[in-house]
């Protein structure tokens, strides 16, 4: 065990050094963007579009950067807005369903997912879902604290003063990030060495059969929903080798996948924005669910169809 834990450390030491490559340019270049004409120019030109779902112009900044690039990324930027609570949450549900577009659809399409159904999906998702917060939940109008980080629109006067709180920020946003992602890779380590994965993957064998998938697909499922898009692709596409998985659970899988996946990473992470993490992981969950048993019940309506024409 001693050794699974410090693989684990170590794992969660690397990808917080890679990660956090990625957060603290983001997190400074945006900080001192902001004290610039270049920012005011983006949000002039995007505000008319990001009304429509509740949000200021410049939160297109961490939607653009997390849907190019990666959750950590998109947060970096949000610590550098002032935000409403209600504003947050709306970026955060939408950059739970969409984001790190290129790696995770490049992923799905090497076990056979067509990446236009994976990027339209998710999409759609992050849109509607926002629309839908925006227009019935009346509440979260107060400020958002962003746990460590301050996000006070104090007036910074020069560019000594404006690099040295972009670093500031940028650094306290990277030690939040470790104390997420370091106990979460030991965690990950944990379930893979000692084979947990296939123990989680039996207990969700009823529920795939509910979402109207065979149990044969409960693997690939686990795998996604511990270990993301991203992290679990190896486990990912092997289960689907080995295990036989045909067209149509792979297609029901992914559909629940690109909705919800890593649920412990893509949940924790939001934890430094300050918001109530469990209300975005129902919605996710309950997203997937309903999506999933409709797009099963339509595809078995089709092919039930497509047999009575063939016995004609």
């Amino acid at each position: 065990m001693v050794g699974i834990l410090r693989r684990g450390l170590a794992v969660g030491l690397q990808t917080t050094w890679t990660l956090g490559k990625v957060i603290f340019p983001i997190t400074l270049i945006v900080s001192i963007l902001q004290h610039t004409p270049v920012l005011q120019w983006i949000i002039q030109l995007v505000a008319p579009l990001m009304k429509w779902i509740g949000l200021p112009g410049d939160a297109a900044i961490p939607l653009v950067i997390g849907n190019l690039l990666n959750l950590y990324a998109a947060i970096g930027a949000i610590l550098t807005l002032d935000l409403t609570v209600k504003e947050v949450l709306i970026l955060a549900v939408m950059l739970s369903f969409s984001h790190n577009l290129l790696i995770e659809s490049t992923v799905a399409s090497r076990t056979g997912m067509s990446i236009a159904l994976t990027v339209v999906v998710r999409l759609s998702l992050a849109i509607i879902a926002a629309l839908l917060i925006h227009h019935l939940w009346q509440g979260g109008s107060e400020p958002a604290q962003y746990g460590f980080v301050s996000n006070s629109s104090e007036q910074l006067t020069n560019w000594g003063a404006i690099l040295l709180a972009g670093v500031k920020k940028a650094c306290l946003g990277i030690l939040q990030l470790a104390l997420i992602v370091i106990p979460l890779m030991i965690g990950i380590q944990i379930l893979k060495e000692l084979k947990w994965i296939h123990v989680f993957s039996r207990w969700m064998a009823p529920l795939t059969k509910a979402l109207g998938m065979k149990e044969n697909t409960s693997l690939t499922l686990a795998a996604g929903l511990l270990f993301g898009l991203a992290y679990g692709a190896g486990v990912m596409i092997q289960a689907v080798k080995e295990d036989g998985v045909s067209k149509r659970d792979l297609t029901l899988a992914f559909i629940f996948l690109v909705s919800c996946h890593a649920v412990v990473e893509d949940t924790l992470v939001f934890v430094p924005l300050g918001i109530p993490v469990w209300p975005l992981l129902i919605i996710r969950l309950t997203t997937a669910i309903l999506l999933t048993m409709l797009v099963s019940f339509i595809w078995n309506r089709v092919e039930e169809a497509k047999r009575k024409e063939a016995t004609l």
